[in-house]
């Protein structure tokens, strides 16, 4: 299934305020939305989400259980969007900052998901806490910490989540094991 853009949310130009239409512009393309009056093209590009499974001192990770939809009351680990011009690597540092409380060293890249039909591209990193306390903001119900037979896999907020936290465990941290 290949996402295509849609006037469902976007019905007017944001250069000119006319009409907008759904064009095939070029063969094998999506289809894209196009002003009826200048020919502006919108493209509805993808949204970058960031998000670090922190091991512990003790190699329990963190999650938190989300206090905001979508996945209201799952948990996750934290994580959230790269602002425009933001660096990635530097947005994992916040979010982990932001809804954690901790300060962390990226220690590699888990991998990087996508999934049809969807906008987020998310990228996971593997880090480890290295100040601070935990405590969750108001975006969290909670925060915890979890060794690999505590997390709550079927209560996990996404299927990058899942995905994710399957990697880790099975490619990132027993290759820093061996």
């Amino acid at each position: 299934m290949q996402f295509q853009d849609t006037a469902g949310d976007y019905r007017y130009c944001p250069a000119c305020g006319h009409d907008l239409e759904s064009r095939q512009l070029k063969a094998g393309d999506p289809k894209r939305l196009v002003c009826t009056k200048c020919g502006f093209v919108l493209y509805l590009d993808p949204k970058v989400a960031v998000g670090t499974i922190i091991a512990m001192a003790d190699r329990r990770i963190v999650l938190v259980r989300r206090a905001i939809e979508p996945g209201y009351g799952r948990w996750v680990f934290p994580g959230g969007y790269v602002d425009r011009g933001e660096v990635v690597r530097a947005a994992a540092l916040r979010e982990a900052r932001e809804e954690a409380g901790i300060d962390i060293r990226l220690d590699g890249l888990v991998s990087i998901y996508s999934y049809p039909g969807r906008p987020p591209v998310i990228i996971v990193y593997a880090a480890t806490a290295t100040a601070g306390e935990l405590q969750h903001d108001d975006e969290s119900l909670e925060i915890g910490t979890f060794r690999e037979d505590e997390i709550p896999w079927e209560d996990l907020a996404f299927r990058s989540t899942h995905d994710a936290l399957r990697d880790y465990y099975t490619g990132v941290l027993h290759a820093h094991c061996r």
